[in-house]
């Protein structure tokens, strides 16, 4: 089986690059997989931390709620545990020119071509970085509490939950888990932002459905964190239409890059002086200070494949009145070509989130 697994990991997690690369990836799910036990075991052993016990508990409660109340795949996924030693499953690589906030893509055999380049390992990442960087490329590694084999691998046990889904409470984990299962629900080779959107949309919905049963306590936790991030997102999705205007005036105008660097600086700091005043408001909370600090084209990429096409897919769920129904929409719009693909879900977008659409490839 191992020999099998080395293959189709090869195929799932890496692209078409060294095989270094695929090497990286293939080992470092499989080493996730071997560590893993069965929540089930985790229970059963009185060794067991007692915060552990009530956190694994707690996403056997998640996972049932899933498949039961979102129509989520039922199977072997997020009945495992394992403890990786480590903040993050994966580094992920965003690469962006330094006048436009378009990403890099990459191929890989299974999963198409993404906005970016994961590695298991951060060093492996921030190599990656810097050769980009080097070749004149703005670059952000990511650490990413959460990955998917789409499914795939279900059959040999599935993904198992990490350490990693357990920092933030209950909302955060319950939202990792509807976010990574709805990768397995639909899946389109080549297209990031409708992908992360769509899993993006589901763990938003998601989540309200699973906090209506909660505490207040908990409610109200998980509402102070996802304002914070509410917060943050519009401020950087203003700082995006600022750069957007500033590139695409830029290239219409034939303009030299020292005038564009210019109206590019300023946005910048303008943004980094907003910044500070919501970390003000916040009471001085710090969870994004890193992001501000490191603000480029890559991060705004990266955030707007998870972001642009979220209101599109809560307008359908809404529409369509119940999660079957919904799922069952979204599996036939993944059929159709790209463009025709994002005109549909972009005439489904309340005006005010229309413009931010990139335009139909």
């Amino acid at each position: 089986m191992r020999p099998l697994l080395l293959l189709l990991l090869t195929a799932l997690l890496s692209g078409c690059s060294t095989l270094g690369y695929y090497w990286q990836a293939a080992q470092g799910h499989l080493s996730l997989m071997q560590a893993a036990r069965p929540i089930d075991q985790w229970l059963g052993d009185p060794t067991t931390p007692a915060p552990l016990r009530t956190q694994l508990q707690m996403a056997q409660r998640v996972r049932h709620f899933a498949s039961e109340q979102l129509h989520l795949p039922d199977n072997a996924s997020y009945r495992s545990y394992t403890d990786l030693g480590r903040g993050a499953a994966v580094w992920t690589v965003v690469a962006a020119p330094p006048w436009s906030l378009q990403p890099q893509s990459w191929c890989f055999l299974v999963a198409g071509c993404v906005n970016y380049r994961g590695y298991f390992r951060r060093e492996g990442a921030e190599q990656e970085a810097r050769r980009l960087a080097a070749a004149g490329l703005e670059t952000v590694v990511l650490p990413v509490p959460a990955y998917s084999t789409l499914g795939l691998l279900n059959w040999a046990g599935g993904d198992p939950l990490l350490n990693t889904f357990l920092t933030h409470g209950e909302g955060e984990m319950a939202r990792l888990i509807f976010h990574e299962l709805a990768h397995q629900v639909v899946y389109v080779s080549d297209d990031t932002a409708f992908n992360e959107s769509f899993a993006t949309a589901v763990e938003r919905l998601g989540v309200v459905q699973w906090l209506s049963q909660a505490d207040a306590q908990t409610r109200g936790h998980y509402e102070q964190f996802e304002s914070r991030r509410r917060q943050w997102r519009a401020l950087t999705l203003e700082l995006r239409h600022q750069l957007q205007a500033i590139y695409l005036t830029a290239s219409a105008q034939a303009q030299d890059t020292h005038q564009a660097q210019r109206g590019k600086q300023v946005a910048l700091a303008e943004f980094a002086r907003r910044y500070a005043l919501l970390r003000e408001s916040w009471g001085g909370f710090p969870g994004y200070d890193r992001w501000a600090e490191r603000m480029n084209n890559a991060f705004l990429a990266a955030m707007a494949d998870y972001e642009d096409l979220v209101p599109a897919f809560e307008a359908l769920f809404h529409r369509s009145g119940n999660w079957p129904a919904f799922l069952t929409q979204v599996r036939q719009l993944a059929r159709l070509p790209r463009g025709e693909r994002t005109d549909r879900l972009r005439t489904l977008m309340p005006a005010t989130d229309r413009q931010d659409l990139p335009a139909a490839k």
